[in-house]
């Protein structure tokens, strides 16, 4: 097999899913996203370990186990958090989270109580 059509694919992959990241509004789209970008470099991991040979045997694909457990990690707290932002906003628009805490502003009444 030629390695150049992994690595194009793996490009591709890596590519659509950049796009993805940075024009979605959906934050579930931009999890699959992100999905999509792991999944071309473990392609290009194993790719790399059956074309090069390397000092250790199998090297590239035991990093693509690690990174599918590292996405597996990834989606789990990303669809907690997406489930949270639902249910305390209603909508999961990434356009729409505040990154900042509201100022909260302090009378001088309740200044001078303390």
């Amino acid at each position: 097999m030629r390695p150049v059509v992994p690595y194009v694919t793996a490009a591709l992959l890596f590519g659509l899913g950049t796009y993805g990241v940075l024009r979605r509004r959906n934050a579930v789209l931009v999890l699959m996203a992100v999905e999509l970008m792991l999944n071309a470099v473990n392609l290009i991991l194993v790719t790399a370990d059956t074309t090069v040979r390397a000092a250790l045997p199998h090297s590239g694909q035991v990093f693509a186990l690690f990174v599918i457990v590292l996405a597996a990690a990834e989606i789990g707290v990303g669809l907690a958090i997406v489930l949270q932002l639902y249910r305390l906003r209603a909508t999961v628009a990434v356009d729409e989270v505040p990154l900042t805490e509201p100022s909260v502003t302090v009378d001088a009444d309740a200044r001078e109580a303390r």
